[in-house]
């Protein structure tokens, strides 16, 4: 199985950031609900204000049908609040399958 991943690099205000951390649950649990093909997501703290979400699709596909429905629930709308500024964005195919995690 071929696995499309989404690398979304973003900066949070830290007057932000337990707002981001507040509504990650619940922005995950919408798009298991909400977001076929979703497979998980991990999210990295990096320096300088920059945060690094690392998204799993089933593929292209479901990835562009997700973007398209934008923050349509509150969970998923509250994340997205709290990002100041999309700094990249990228997408690939997960070459390493199995993982290392």
């Amino acid at each position: 199985m071929t696995t499309f991943v989404e690398l979304t690099r973003f900066k949070v205000a830290p007057d932000q950031v337990d707002a981001l951390l507040a509504a990650r649950p619940a922005m995950l649990a919408e798009f298991r609900a909400d977001r076929e093909g979703f497979l998980g997501a991990r999210l990295v703290r990096l320096p300088d204000d920059e945060w690094l979400d690392i998204v799993e699709w089933r593929s292209t596909q479901d990835f562009a049908a997700s973007r398209a429905k934008g923050a349509n629930l509150p969970g998923i709308a509250a994340f997205f609040a709290a990002i100041a500024e999309v700094v990249g964005d990228e997408q690939g195919i997960l070459a390493d399958p199995e993982g290392g995690w």
